[in-house]
């Protein structure tokens, strides 16, 4: 027994050895992406916050009296919405915020990170730039903007093929292993320089693939198009008609790249009125902030895929696994179709979501702990179903 006990012991010292050795290995080669990672654990942003000043914002009117929603329906939602660690769950209805619900430890000035739903954000902030001149239409070739393409096949990619993620521009698959390309481009320092320089993979407008390459490229070609930075671009003309300053991250000090395909923390109520300005075509209150054509662009299907637009999720057609690109198993998950079938809706990783539904003047919003099998279905059918 004590001869077993002290190889059992062995092994466990071999492993934890093997482990040690491993990480100082990986931390060697790749010190910045090991220590966000680590960072990461502790709560930490993989990278350098820089803020998004606000304005006024639109004031949104709660309502006091007799709800438009039945109520044992909202009590299903946030049932639902505890059960899955929500932070907020916000439904706005005809005109009115009929629920407001911040789970303990979360406030109506939580900011919450908004992962992938920031793709549909900069798609209206490339329909602004279009709006005022800075870019001309969308079946432009990006390389009018992104030089570094002008002398290859990249050329052939216009910014329609961008927006609706069928460029055919190569993107590196997810990998947990921190040298690897993926990784560098989620927590490295120099995420442009990754993006920039992906060749060509696919014919473009060949292949629906859902991916960061793409809306970084965008951000870049923004940027340059409207000789301002993004922060100061989404600053002036967006958040300005928000309520709570918001953050992006940087990939670093030198390089100072925003993330713009992910990784924009903002409020629950901000999230409700970029809902709000989707569901009033481009206007919040009185004021124009794009244009109605744009976003009745933006929610069109494309030719790949019927379920996408511009940057922005659509329930045109019902899935169950709805697929993300060929290099991943990763699905979204919908128990059953969408009982509204002009839904459109912001997906952030894990379960942060804008449902948006014009035919009952409906928008829902919802952040919290990431949520591996987030039920796309749940919440947007249960809330439709119990509209008075």
């Amino acid at each position: 027994m004590i001869a077993l006990i002290k190889t059992i012991q062995r092994i466990l010292l071999i492993i934890t050895l093997a482990i040690v050795l491993s990480v100082g290995f990986l931390f060697v080669q790749e010190p910045l992406v090991m220590s966000r990672l680590g960072g990461m654990l502790l709560g930490k942003k993989p990278g350098v916050q820089k803020i998004v000043m606000s304005g006024d914002g639109l004031s949104i009117k709660s309502n006091l009296g007799e709800k438009t929603i039945n109520q044992q329906t909202l009590n299903e939602a946030i049932a639902y919405a505890r059960e899955t660690k929500s932070h907020a769950l916000l439904v706005f209805h005809q005109g009115e915020l009929q629920l407001e619900e911040y789970f303990p430890g979360y406030d109506k000035k939580t900011l919450s990170d908004t992962n992938s739903m920031h793709k549909t954000i900069l798609a209206i902030l490339i329909g602004i730039a279009i709006d005022q001149g800075f870019i001309g239409n969308v079946d432009e070739s990006a390389s009018n903007y992104l030089s570094e393409w002008a002398k290859d096949e990249r050329m052939q990619i216009t910014i329609k093929q961008l927006l609706q993620q069928s460029s055919g521009i190569r993107y590196p698959p997810f990998s947990f292993n921190p040298t690897g390309e993926w990784m560098k481009f989620m927590n490295g320092d120099d995420t442009q320089n990754i993006a920039l320089n992906q060749p060509l993979e696919k014919t473009p407008n060949s292949e629906f693939a859902y991916n960061g390459i793409n809306p970084q490229n965008l951000g870049l070609l923004l940027e340059r198009a409207t000789k301002t930075s993004y922060s100061d671009y989404l600053s002036e003309n967006l958040w300005r008609y928000m309520k709570d300053d918001a953050f992006v991250i940087l990939d670093s000090e030198k390089h100072a790249t925003t993330r713009m395909f992910c990784c924009l923390d903002a409020t629950a109520r901000d999230l409700l009125r970029i809902g709000l300005l989707i569901l009033n075509k481009g206007k919040l209150g009185d004021s124009r902030i794009v244009s109605e054509t744009w976003i009745r662009e933006m929610i069109t299907p494309s030719d790949l895929n019927p379920n996408y637009g511009y940057l922005t999720w659509l329930g045109t057609k019902y899935q169950e696994n709805r697929i993300y690109n060929n290099k991943s198993s990763a699905t979204g998950f919908h128990s059953e179709p969408f009982v509204d079938e002009d839904i459109i809706f912001l997906d952030g990783f894990g379960g942060q979501r804008a449902y948006i539904i014009p035919s009952k003047d409906l928008v829902i919003i919802r952040t919290g702990a990431i949520v591996w099998d987030w039920d796309d279905a749940k919440l947007p059918n249960t809330i439709s179903k119990g509209v008075n």
